[in-house]
């Protein structure tokens, strides 16, 4: 079994900041090795994103900004901070599984630069999805949006360690998909699990005894929800892609934020 981590601990950093956020992160290995270390590294990537989400929405609310405003901007920041990949990773993959086509022809679709009516409905719901859960989160207290914020990116970005486990193949011999497909070993990716957990627990402790149960369970079953649409994918398609990553990445941050605004 392939260790958990590459040579350099770094290089997988590098590797998922550099592939999954705009910072000016240069990825100096294109490796199996550092394509394992990026995806064990994801969640990390996450981590930073949601906080800089989450210091956006309650910048506005400190400035006197309502719950709605605050929320659009806690949204708005990690499209910005992914040049909108994952959200058009969830649109191509919509426009594929919403065509019915064999997979050859539904990756073909995918692959166009233009975005089709299934692709528009569903980045549309999912957009208004996340704003009005995070707008009844902030409207609750200022913790638990900024709290929601934080978990759903993290745990948006550990679904693609898990999705990224031995096992799951390739849809297409080139792209994203293809360089991390199977990249990481199972036991690495229950670990990153089980970390991501356990941390997500610690910081719902902010909101009392129901916090920490609110937010374990929303990391699991944002879990569950991008594993079925794995799924889904690799029966329709053959495999993943890198827009299938990015369409697992959207279901599981919209599944965090509208578990965190029920009750």
């Amino acid at each position: 079994m392939p260790a958990p981590f590459p040579t350099s601990l770094s290089d997988g950093l590098r590797f998922a900041f550099g592939t999954l956020t705009v910072f000016p992160v240069r990825v100096t290995r294109w490796d199996r090795p550092a394509a394992r270390g990026g995806m064990l590294c994801a969640p990390l990537a996450g981590l930073v994103v949601g906080a800089v989400a989450a210091a956006a929405g309650l910048l506005l609310l400190f400035l006197g900004a309502g719950a709605p405003l605050a929320a659009v901007a806690t949204v708005a920041v990690p499209a910005v901070l992914t040049r909108g990949l994952h959200l058009d990773g969830l649109a191509d993959v919509a426009d594929g599984l919403g065509s019915g086509k064999p997979a050859e022809d539904a990756l073909r679709i995918m692959k166009q630069s233009d975005i089709g009516p299934f692709g528009v409905l569903t980045l549309v719901l999912a957009l208004l999805a996340q704003v009005a859960a995070l707008a009844q989160a902030y409207g609750d207290s200022w913790t638990r949006g900024a709290l929601a914020a934080v978990v759903a990116a993290v745990a948006a970005r550990l679904v693609l360690t898990l999705a990224a486990r031995t096992g799951v193949p390739p849809a297409r011999p080139e792209g994203l998909g293809a360089a991390v497909a199977g990249a990481v070993p199972r036991a690495g990716a229950v670990m990153v699990g089980l970390a991501v957990t356990g941390a997500s627990a610690a910081g719902g402790a902010l909101l009392g005894t129901d916090g920490v149960v609110r937010t374990v369970f929303a990391v699991l079953l944002s879990a569950a929800a991008a594993e079925l649409l794995l799924r889904h994918c690799v029966r329709r398609f053959g495999g993943v892609t890198g827009d299938v990553f990015g369409a697992l990445t959207e279901t599981a941050a919209t599944t965090v934020l509208v578990v965190a605004a029920l009750g």
